[in-house]
């Protein structure tokens, strides 16, 4: 089964089900299946060729999801781009994966224009807003199609693919430097959208709210579990918390998922008691929810289930936590999700034992097939992994999460920290999410992120960045104060800093490393 085939083959058992709803347009399974087949067509009209790169720089839109099926059946590799990133930002991953197509709209192109000319093997525009109106502006390097002509294009089979071959290209942050671009193949896509959609127990009658970016496979996922049950995906740009609330109640959604500053926000408002009746399950993944802002979320939404997971691209998802063992295991990540298996591994490869902190490492057909274009960086995180049972030891690739956990005798698993966000002060390595929780624990702070920066005695000293809580005045003394009486010293932070809002990266998660280099020499001033 090829990515592509999960809407297709959808679309051929329940044709007149509504696959999406891009506002007020409602999308049948049929119709999208024709209109993937027709881009695909118009893609391969326009020449492009087996395996090479379309970026697709748009906001959440039915020809977004169009466009993301109809490049992989056309044979070729999508590049979700997120739509919040800048031109020069663009430019670095269109460049770094020699995009050759880029479906864009016509106000982006406009923006994006003169940093076009750089991208050296790009070829072709598709403008994804232009199927009326006036022709296409011109370039005299480029070719610039409307939306409607590949819509016109007469049949044309795509180039063909097996499920091993690269699918997708998604970019994410690097502990140094630029994005790197994860290479997904179709099977890790149809496994992990197969291995999402069993847990969640996701059927034909589900309603999904999208709200993440695509760009993270995180959201990625939402359309596609959504496609291969037979369910609708709801289609939503959201600027304010608030409007989630809102169309979860309209909409009549039964699943959403979100990153923890978005559920930091959303625990914090009074939900309809209506919003029960539907709202099966809200899932968290992208960093360790807050034990404050998770009972706020149940508290809220009495008669939904509260499923925590645990994800990387380079293996798209590894573990998650029935809801029914929140209580028994707080603080758990869970055991590995179906068809993934998940260890803890000391530095010569050994299983460690039962509470002992080592690195996770994922096996199975979820892990990516590594870094495009950069062999170092793939030699470092995708190493072989001999099995330890019995059978032939034949290696295989497995992918070196860099977080730092431990199990228990259960098999459940438990987070510390990443290895390049561990904080090492007096001596000691700290994870900051220990402190964090302590923080959150206060009271005090809306949102919280302990980072740690250069110290000349202590290595690194620790520094917590906050914004203040609802109707509580910002004081750094009362924060240092239930850390001390939470904490070992060598873990009580050096500063709390308020500010009103922290900073982001593209897929809505605090951007620690800016964090960090804002505040470098806050202790060299002393």
């Amino acid at each position: 089964m090829l990515f592509h085939h999960i809407p297709l083959q959808t679309a051929e058992t329940q044709p007149d089900s509504i696959a999406l709803v891009d506002r007020k347009q409602e999308i049948s399974y049929a119709s999208l299946a024709t209109s993937i087949r027709s881009v695909a067509a118009g893609l391969m009209e326009s020449g492009l060729k087996r395996h090479e790169r379309v970026g697709i720089y748009l906001p959440k839109s039915q020809s977004k999801v169009i466009s993301l099926f109809a490049v992989s059946n056309a044979g070729g590799v999508f590049v979700p781009i997120n739509p919040l990133l800048k031109a020069e930002q663009v430019r670095h991953i269109l460049c770094d994966c020699g995009v050759t197509t880029l479906i864009t709209s016509l106000d982006r192109f406009g923006i994006l224009k003169n940093t076009l000319e750089e991208c050296r093997a790009l070829r072709t525009v598709i403008l994804a807003d232009q199927e009326e109106g006036p022709p296409p502006p011109s370039s005299p390097r480029l070719q610039i199609l409307p939306w409607r002509q590949l819509l016109e294009a007469p049949e044309h089979p795509g180039h063909r693919s097996i499920d091993a071959d690269m699918a997708a290209i998604l970019y994410t942050s690097g502990s140094t430097g630029r994005p790197k671009g994860v290479v997904l193949s179709h099977r890790n896509l149809v496994t992990g959208a197969g291995s999402v959609a069993q847990y969640l127990e996701i059927s034909a009658e589900d309603r999904l709210l999208c709200l993440l970016p695509f760009s993270f496979d995180y959201g990625l996922n939402q359309v596609t579990t959504s496609f291969l049950k037979g369910a609708t995906a709801v289609l939503m740009n959201y600027l304010f918390p608030k409007e989630v609330v809102n169309w979860v109640e309209r909409e009549r959604i039964t699943g959403l998922a979100g990153v923890p500053p978005l559920w930091i926000q959303l625990s914090q408002f009074s939900w309809p008691e209506s919003v029960g009746e539907h709202l099966r399950y809200i899932t968290n993944s992208g960093g360790a929810l807050p034990q404050a802002t998770l009972q706020g979320l149940r508290n809220a939404l009495p008669r939904t289930k509260v499923i925590l997971m645990y994800g990387l691209t380079e293996a798209f998802r590894s573990t998650w936590l029935p809801p029914g063992e929140i209580d028994r295991r707080p603080g758990s990540m869970g055991k590995a999700i179906p068809n993934a298996e998940v260890m803890v591994l000391r530095e010569d490869g050994s299983p460690c034992a039962p509470h002992e902190p080592g690195e996770l490492v994922h096996r199975g057909s979820l892990v990516a097939l590594g870094y495009w274009n950069d062999e170092e960086e793939t030699a470092k995180r995708f190493r072989p992994l001999r099995c330890q049972d019995s059978g032939p030891p034949l290696p295989e690739m497995a992918v070196w999460s860099g977080d730092t956990v431990y199990r228990d005798e259960d098999g459940y698993f438990y987070f510390l920290g990443r290895r390049d966000e561990m904080l090492k002060s007096s001596g000691y390595r700290i994870s900051p999410t220990e402190i964090e929780e302590v923080v959150y624990d206060s009271g005090l702070v809306a949102e919280a992120v302990a980072i740690g920066v250069p110290h000349p005695m202590l290595g690194q000293g620790i520094v917590v960045v906050a914004t203040p809580a609802k109707g509580v005045e910002p004081s750094a003394e009362a924060v240092i104060a239930v850390c001390k009486g939470r904490l070992p010293g060598y873990m009580v932070p050096g500063a709390v800093l308020f500010r009103e809002l922290l900073p982001r990266n593209p897929n809505g998660k605090v951007d620690r490393k800016r964090l960090a280099t804002e505040f470098i020499d806050l202790f060299q001033e002393e």
